[in-house]
């Protein structure tokens, strides 16, 4: 096969499809290491460096310190049973952590179960949506619900409310739906939603913060369920899922578990509620995890709690979007300041610089993970803001942006 020509930066990996001949079903792909560039060889000064180079939007950064106390955990908490005194006790301070937080309403509850967040949109489409549900669609992740949500076969044809990248859609009410399900903060474009309530009374609200929670102010009582997973503010690892959930989703949960609805054990809300309930999940966890996540929700309720977790962000965001708007070759990808977001800012370059350059240039210097996401194909980069990564970095960053840039010019 001979490969086509394409201009593209040193190590940037093409997918590249073909049929095979004579082949009806097979399109075989074939990952291509190009090098018709080469990459410029640029060292950033030592004293330029951010001090923790990790500014992944998920997985995103661990703190040494949480890592260090997991060791010290290794005979007494790891490889014992999730049914146990041990891992009973750390999921209690971890429900209870986040229930201080989250500033739980009175009679919600911390659900957890094991699959993260994608896990938990097949539990609410079994046991949430009791017949149909409203969505917004406005990047990857959202979509992506909505679109399971599609294809469930209990279930009538969602509403599906789309816009634009960049942009998210009016959450307004809908005839006949009877749960309303988007993002607080859209990870793949760096787009927030505050969460409110619309439709008619008893309608959920089923709100994805997967990126958003820990990092972002909201008011508990404007969802149902507020479900996310551990691996983004929570600089914890993945494989989990948690929720917020209030008395009605509970009661819906409970509720349509004792229909003729068919749910696979390890879907069924109920039996999650059930088990977290005893502190503990229905299948074994990830205990790793669940003790990192603990360990940074102490942390942040030490200093203060959401304030204090949320702040970071909001600092972080003050800065990288005034630097961006400050710089002749960047600028904010998301154009409406109010949509913005403080825990994962999407920064769009001049078509005089290349992005994929700067990441490969950052990431020979110890900057990991700032690409942009792959589905948008914008020449941009994609920054965590989270709380675990010290404005103090997101400074330095820009400061090694700023170098770069002017290297290559």
């Amino acid at each position: 096969m001979t490969l086509p020509k394409y201009l593209a930066a040193t190590f940037q990996t093409l997918e590249i499809f073909f049929e095979i001949s004579g082949k009806r079903a097979a399109k075989h792909c074939f990952l291509v290491k190009l090098t018709d560039v080469t990459i410029p060889n640029i060292t950033i000064p030592i004293d330029m460096l951010p001090v923790d180079g990790r500014f992944g939007s998920g997985p995103t950064k661990v703190r040494p310190s949480a890592l260090k106390a997991l060791s010290g955990r290794a005979t007494d908490y790891m490889g014992t049973s999730h049914r146990r005194t041990p891992v009973r006790l750390q999921v209690a301070e971890l429900r209870n952590g986040i229930a201080e937080l989250l500033r739980a309403p009175d009679g919600y509850e911390v659900v957890l179960g094991n699959g993260g967040a994608t896990g938990f949109w097949d539990c609410a489409t079994f046991s949430l949506i009791a017949e149909r549900s409203h969505h917004l669609s406005f990047g990857e992740f959202s979509s992506k619900f909505a679109k399971g949500v599609a294809a469930a076969p209990h279930l009538c044809t969602p509403s599906v409310a789309t816009s634009d990248h960049g942009t998210h859609p009016p959450l307004n009410s809908v005839d006949g739906v009877d749960s309303y399900c988007y993002p607080h903060n859209e990870t793949s474009t760096g787009v927030m939603l505050n969460p409110i309530r619309v439709g008619d009374e008893g309608a959920l609200m089923l709100v994805d913060a997967t990126s958003a929670a820990g990092g972002l102010m909201f008011d508990g009582a404007a969802t149902d369920a507020y479900y996310f997973a551990p691996q983004k503010a929570f600089a914890a690892d993945g494989g989990l899922w948690i929720a917020l959930m209030s008395p009605a989703a509970i009661e819906r949960a409970e509720r349509i578990a004792a229909s003729h609805r068919w749910i696979p054990p390890t879907l069924n809300l109920k039996t999650a509620i059930d088990n977290s309930r005893k502190d503990q999940t229905y299948n074994t966890p990830a205990l790793a995890t669940i003790f990192l996540t603990s360990h940074t929700v102490n942390w942040f309720n030490a200093n203060g709690g959401l304030a204090f977790s949320a702040g970071r962000c909001v600092q972080s965001a003050e800065h990288i979007y005034t630097w961006a708007e400050s710089r002749d070759f960047a600028s904010p990808f998301v154009y409406n300041e109010s949509a913005r977001s403080k825990v994962v800012a999407t920064i769009d370059f001049d078509n005089s610089v290349s992005a994929d350059v700067i990441y490969e240039v950052l990431l020979a210097n110890g900057i990991v993970d700032t690409f942009g996401y792959r589905s948008l194909g914008r020449n941009q980069l994609r920054i965590g803001l989270f709380p675990a990564i010290d404005p103090s970095d997101i400074e330095a960053l820009t400061n090694c942006l700023d170098y770069v840039v002017s290297a290559l010019s």
